[in-house]
């Protein structure tokens, strides 16, 4: 039966159709994280009202090679109570992707979207327990439609690109 998992952790699941577009995340790591609680213990010991979290995300992507590339999704988070800092976080989770046999229109989406969609639980998690152990609640962010960022990056990137006069 395709898909049937052996004892021994080996699947016989279907190998991709030859010649398809190809995918492989070949290593995830974090590049760069920082946690700051600028108000401590003060922020810890006096409970203040509920902070407004603003969570910023990014995407970005560099060619290793024909086949590689190194997506960095990006997430810096502050919080702040009445006007003051309560903590920040800021981090940039990477891996190296592999694609093969794909399309030139498909490309963007599997680096871009697919790629980040895979990393953002091992991202969320780094959060939540950076934020937890800097004092507070884990912070659980809520998924993120990484079509949809890719979109508004594109539609933001052609707006700032001068429109060519045609002849």
């Amino acid at each position: 039966m395709p898909g049937e998992v052996r004892g021994n952790g080996e699947t016989d699941a279907l190998p991709p159709p030859a010649g398809g577009p190809e995918m492989f995340i070949n290593v995830q790591y974090v590049k760069d994280l920082s946690f700051e609680n600028p108000r401590a213990p003060q922020s810890l010991i006096q409970p203040a009202v509920q902070p407004e979290v603003a969570i910023n995300v990014d995407v970005k992507a560099r060619n290793l090679n024909p086949e590689a590339y190194e997506v960095v999704l990006t997430i810096n988070v502050n919080a702040n109570a009445q006007g003051e800092p309560v903590f920040l976080v800021e981090l940039a989770y990477a891996a190296v992707v592999t694609v093969r046999n794909a399309p030139e229109q498909m490309l963007a989406g599997l680096v871009l979207v697919e790629t980040p969609r895979i990393m953002f639980p091992f991202a969320r998690a780094i959060i939540a327990n950076a934020t937890r152990d800097g004092g507070f609640p884990p912070l659980l962010i809520n998924p993120i439609d990484f079509a949809d960022l890719l979109r508004r990056q594109q539609m933001a990137a052609q707006a700032e690109t001068p429109a060519t006069p045609t002849a």
